[in-house]
């Protein structure tokens, strides 16, 4: 999910207390009962070597990090959802019955090609945009990635902007006064990735500007048939916000839209 994973003492080894504390409560309560001695460190534990796998997967797909959090089927026992940004996604689906889980025909959204489940190592077709037959086990988590092509430039700033409301159809860019944000050109503007109903983020390639002063402001507009964007646009109600890009390295920018 979304946010920096925390690891409590002990997760990565299952660490757990079965142990009764004095006022009879299982599980712990106060010291010493909430946080059992290390009995050992494993690094052949099967919960440490899937953190490890996960770890290794979260670095390399931007889409888990960065990424919008789609849900694809919901039911009691199981979940399926995928994460997208831009062109990387990843799909996990978990059963947590005891029973085999059986979808059929499942939207993936992820491109034609056949997976191999980082967990599981089992081999998962998708075409047409669909999984045809996704059989997930009891206690079972399937893990499927697709890395598209990273932002790259001498300067990466990742743009966010909250407090806004936009309606089916509409898309924020960040327009500016640079080449890299289309000199004022709202059809030139650079397009952010809708992540939810307040936040829309992107990671915007400085090459020419890096190491210059700028000026930018949001803008919300629409697409026209051939998915260009059009103008007039909702332009934030503002003066330019101004910043001088970094020479090189990754920036942020945290800015809330000013109506």
């Amino acid at each position: 999910s979304r946010g920096i994973p925390c690891l409590y003492y002990g997760t990565e080894q299952g660490l757990h207390d079965d142990t009764n504390a004095q006022d009879g409560l299982p599980h712990g309560n106060n010291d010493p009962y909430n946080r059992p001695m290390m009995a050992k460190w494993d690094t052949d534990a099967p919960v440490y070597r899937m953190l490890g796998v996960l770890t290794q997967l979260r670095r390399l797909n931007p889409a888990i990090s960065l990424g919008r959090h789609v849900a694809l089927h919901v039911s009691p026992d199981v979940y399926v959802y995928l994460r997208r940004y831009r062109n990387s996604y990843c799909l996990v689906a978990l059963n947590k019955g005891e029973t085999l889980a059986k979808l059929d025909a499942l939207p993936a959204e992820l491109p034609d090609r056949r997976y191999m489940c980082f967990l599981t190592k089992r081999r998962i077709t998708v075409k047409d945009g669909k999984i045809l037959r996704l059989r997930i086990a009891p206690k079972e988590a399937i893990v499927l990635s697709h890395v598209g092509p990273v932002v790259r430039a001498r300067t990466v700033v990742r743009a966010q902007v909250n407090g806004l409301a936009t309606k089916p159809g509409e898309v924020v860019v960040v327009t500016g006064d640079c080449p890299e944000l289309g000199r004022w050109d709202i059809s030139k503007a650079y397009r952010l990735e809708y992540l939810n109903s307040n936040t829309w983020f992107g990671e915007i390639p400085f090459d020419e500007s890096a190491g210059k002063p700028i000026a930018y402001k949001y803008a919300i507009c629409r697409l026209d048939e051939y998915g260009a964007l059009t103008d007039p646009a909702t332009r934030e109600n503002i003066v330019c916000r101004r910043w001088v890009i970094a020479r090189k390295g990754i920036v942020k920018w945290r800015d809330r839209w000013g109506g």
